[in-house]
């Protein structure tokens, strides 16, 4: 099923489910770097798919809509190579293609990654890979009987600095931890984001949430649990624009979480120590080559330590190709897929809102 370079070796051949923004900027550059995959093509939504209907019976702003998707997968195809495929059921059921990105909205993950893997595809998820815990176990039963790889895109995971945060606070220059903070908030998008839209997954938790229960997580342990939880609304929009929670572990140690979409900026750890306190910039969302700095405090003196640039997303694509090959790998990222699914699950319950 997978290609053939010049020389032999094995590629994955793969296809982007969509033209995405981030598709475009940050996907298609790290792919571009790994010789061990090949672009195949992009696929644009057909008019039954995207606004249920046929095209003569569309409005003039939905054939707008088109057009402009259709635009930006031929800058895709101009940059990249490839060729566009006229829906995402082209694409998905390619004979052509071993493995598909879906950076869609994520109302829209389960359906194509399940999709996708009924024809034999790997699948790379953008953030979050699906919307409930239930979701995620039928994805993972399908992928687990077909050999598939299923990888959820949080890429911040991979990046170097959390690895050099890890061993200064393990090193035990800010003593005992007392606290972990985490913060990530953006200003207000465009109105017609699909973040402000709940038939498209909308919502902080699902968007900038999620990160900071990802990041509590892994720095809590495999007993961290949410203990409180808060989504909030504004007037005007119906998904939650801001929230906020605790977790904590077995020892008693624990992560205050806050997120939100029209908030001042800000992408933030902090560790607080019973010695020192640790600060950290673009902790959840480093570009590739930006170099991230922390900052370290006792009692009034503070330094300032550079940590290491990286391409999270590069390495995340590695760490998807592992899961290729390589079936403990696959099983490893389908428990992180559970596991994340299972906390915003548990979040929704203690705010007391459905999703």
């Amino acid at each position: 099923m997978n290609g053939i370079d010049g020389r032999g070796n094995v590629m994955i051949r793969l296809g982007v489910i969509c033209p995405s923004e981030i598709a475009f900027r940050r996907f298609m550059p790290a792919l571009a770097g790994l010789r061990e995959f090949r672009f195949v093509g992009v696929g644009v939504s057909s008019p039954m798919e995207r606004f249920h209907g046929p095209a003569a019976d569309l409005t003039e702003r939905q054939k707008e809509v088109l057009a402009e998707d259709m635009a930006k997968a031929e800058a895709f195809v101009r940059q990249y190579g490839g060729k566009v495929f006229g829906s995402y059921a082209e694409i998905v059921d390619s004979p052509d293609i071993d493995a598909i990105y879906i950076p869609l909205p994520p109302a829209l993950h389960y359906m194509w990654a399940m999709r996708a893997m009924e024809k034999g595809k790997h699948v790379l998820a953008e953030k979050p890979a699906v919307l409930t815990g239930d979701d995620a176990g039928r994805l993972i039963e399908k992928a687990g009987k077909n050999h598939l790889a299923l990888h959820e895109n949080y890429m911040f995971v991979f990046h170097n600095q959390l690895a050099a945060i890890h061993d200064y606070i393990e090193s035990g220059r800010l003593g005992e931890v007392r606290l972990y903070r985490i913060a990530f908030g953006f200003p207000m998008r465009a109105k017609n984001d699909f973040r402000y839209d709940p038939a498209l997954g909308g919502g902080a938790l699902i968007d900038c949430g999620g990160y900071t229960v990802r990041y509590a997580s892994m720095l809590l342990g495999d007993t961290a649990r949410l203990v409180q939880a808060a989504r909030n609304r504004i007037d005007g929009f119906d998904v939650d624009m801001y929230g906020s929670a605790v977790m904590m572990n077995d020892r008693g140690v624990t992560a205050h979480l806050a997120f939100g979409m029209d908030n001042d900026y800000k992408c933030e750890l902090e560790v607080w120590g019973s010695r020192g306190t640790l600060r950290t910039n673009r902790v959840l969302t480093a570009p590739a080559g930006y170099v991230p700095q922390m900052s370290v405090s006792f009692n009034g003196t503070e330094e300032k330590i550079e940590l290491p640039a990286d391409d999270a997303f590069r390495k995340s694509l590695e760490y998807f190709l592992r899961c290729i090959g390589d079936e403990n790998v696959r099983e490893e990222a389908y428990g992180r897929i559970q596991r994340q699914a299972d906390y915003i699950d548990e979040f929704c319950r203690l705010s007391g809102t459905a999703r």
